[in-house]
């Protein structure tokens, strides 16, 4: 992982203790004329805010729409940003981008996704319940107990306590979206469970009961396991739209002025006139746009 300046240093760590994505950006090569130098770093939030230095606004502008890229991809990405067309073969983990803005120079800028692990909630103090903690916790997994409040951003809620407030638990991770909701009961008890819950027969299909796929677990170990395994066999793997100047199409624009793509989201620069919002690469560009709208065809 980069090392990062004190002040960035101490953004990131608030970052992973909120469980928020991000991106570190860093110039690993600059051909002048660039602003940018070699090690200079800098943060793009899920936002799209970019916190630090990795060049001026036009080059800022290209790693923000890559950044925000490689969050929807957890993929690590080398940036390049040319002031030229670019027509040598792409080498596999790189995006070349054609920045007509720059003033001359060429960047290479590494971009390194920080993505929370999944988060596994546990309701339960069963022995299947304490060896999933340990298995999910070995296999990568935040693992918290349930809670008076369920996290937004849970992957799964499991519930292993024998009887104890499962209604209520189950219900609460079904209604507030989980995506799995498993319950750990015999078959019999487990459709009795269901009986018990309220919920319509769409969101009654959504509670895995038995939880875990069916290997012929036993013990408390290897329950853990085929409930760790059906959470991975069920993990969403989507292939990200990517907009043809590179990043994920519905967060993009092209810059009316230069042409550029750029990231279409409330921290990047853009202007509103006669009810339609336009995104800039730089406030170069939003200026002379914003003088005369007429003169600029929308692309």
């Amino acid at each position: 992982m980069t090392s990062l300046p004190g002040e960035l240093e101490a953004r990131a760590g608030e970052l992973r203790a909120h469980r928020e994505p991000y991106v570190t950006a860093t110039v690993v090569q600059a051909t002048r004329p660039t602003s940018a130098k070699p090690g200079d770093v800098a943060l793009v939030l899920a936002d799209g805010t970019v916190v630090g230095f990795v060049g001026g606004e036009c080059a800022a502008a290209s790693v923000q729409v890559q950044a925000l890229a490689v969050l929807q991809t957890a993929e690590p990405v080398l940036l390049r940003i040319t002031p030229t067309p670019w027509s040598e073969p792409e080498a596999p983990g790189t995006v070349t981008v054609h920045n007509p803005c720059l003033s001359g120079g060429t960047l290479e800028i590494f971009l390194e996704p920080a993505i929370p692990p999944p988060l596994i909630v546990v309701h339960g103090e069963a022995p299947i319940a304490r060896a999933l903690a340990d298995v999910a916790a070995r296999a990568g997994y935040t693992v918290s107990p349930w809670a008076s409040s369920l996290p937004p951003d849970a992957t799964a809620v499991i519930v292993a306590s024998h009887g104890r407030e499962e209604v209520d638990v189950l219900a609460s991770a079904v209604r507030a979206g989980v995506p799995y909701v498993g319950l750990v009961a015999s078959p019999r008890r487990g459709a009795a469970v269901l009986d018990a819950l309220g919920l319509s027969d769409a969101e009654r299909a959504r509670v895995h009961t038995p939880a875990g796929l069916d290997i012929g677990a036993r013990t408390p170990g290897e329950v853990a396991v085929s409930i760790l395994a059906e959470l991975v066999s069920l993990r969403p793997r989507p292939a990200p739209a990517v907009a043809p100047g590179g990043g994920p199409a519905d967060v993009v624009a092209v810059d009316p002025v230069c042409g550029m793509t750029v990231a279409a989201v409330d921290s990047s620069l853009h202007a509103d006139v006669d009810g339609r919002r336009s995104w800039f690469c730089g406030s170069g560009c939003r200026e002379a746009f914003v003088a005369d709208p007429g003169a600029f065809v929308a692309r």
